[in-house]
């Protein structure tokens, strides 16, 4: 059997379980360290043995409705690759939507971050990559996601400094940007995740207690005490939350202004504080 073929079986077993039939050649060409001209010249080819033997077992695991990248081990965030597994949650587009939106919007200066639920480091990492001379810390209540974002700063050769805390129980000092993309799914909006999602990528990095606002709000009433005079905070969010979000700002910074911005798919994605 020629790779065209295998491949076109496997696709319509991952089709008929609504799982993403392009996963599999994604998945191939990392694990195989095929480039798409190697995977199109091969079309053709007979499947060598080692090659089937990848295949079945990667059909299995997407059959399992693990995550590619958790197969891969690995997610591409920006200019960074990160070491990813069942610890943390896989980065997202929107995220490297967050990070730009940061550097954008605040100068090169000296400046000192925290990002709240760091996971994988995707936040913290890039922007101390962009950023040298920012001084970047990173927390999470998972000591073995901090565990994984240590090796993906260590990978990367940036310094953060990472805090095991419940949000913000361990923090001290204060912080010119607080930056976070907390968990946020309500529990009642779980039938809009995907399968693969809920299946391999932690619950405890995805959904959140009161309709999805719990860390948002344990964050906003608190953060007056760990902000400079004209620190901001930038949120990720859900996007439905957008107003609710606006709402809990206004409560406990009546004076500062409050942004909903939207995606490149022009759904409310991001939301800033400061007091411009």
């Amino acid at each position: 059997m020629n790779y065209a073929q295998l491949f076109r079986q496997y696709e319509e077993q991952l089709e008929s379980i609504g799982e993403d039939s392009e996963n599999l050649i994604y998945v191939f060409k990392e694990l195989a360290d095929w480039t798409t001209t190697d995977y199109l010249l091969n079309q053709n080819q007979e499947v060598s043995l080692n090659h089937q033997k990848l295949l079945l077992s990667i059909l299995e695991q997407l059959k399992g409705h693990r995550s590619p990248q958790y197969i891969t081990g690995k997610a591409y965030f920006r200019d960074l690759e990160l070491s990813v597994d069942e610890r943390v949650l896989i980065p997202r587009p929107e995220t490297e939507e967050l990070v730009e939106l940061i550097l954008s919007e605040n100068s090169s200066k000296n400046l000192s971050i925290l990002d709240i639920g760091t996971g994988s480091g995707a936040i913290a990492i890039s922007l101390k990559k962009s950023r040298p001379f920012w001084s970047v810390s990173a927390s999470d209540i998972s000591n073995d996601a901090l565990a994984l974002a240590k090796v993906n700063a260590l990978n990367e050769q940036v310094t953060v400094d990472f805090i095991q805390s419940d949000v913000l129980a361990n923090i001290t000092g204060t912080y010119d940007i607080i930056v976070s993309n907390p968990p946020y799914i309500a529990y009642s909006d779980e039938n809009e995740v995907g399968t693969n999602v809920l299946a391999s990528e932690p619950h405890l990095a995805l959904f959140a207690e009161e309709e999805g606002y719990a860390i948002y709000r344990q964050i906003i009433e608190n953060a007056a005490a760990y902000l400079s005079d004209r620190g901001k905070l930038y949120f990720e969010i859900g996007y439905k939350q957008g107003e609710g979000l606006r709402e809990l700002l206004i409560k406990s910074f009546p004076k500062h202004r409050v942004r909903v911005l939207k995606d490149v798919f022009g759904k409310d994605r991001m939301v800033v504080l400061d007091n411009e």
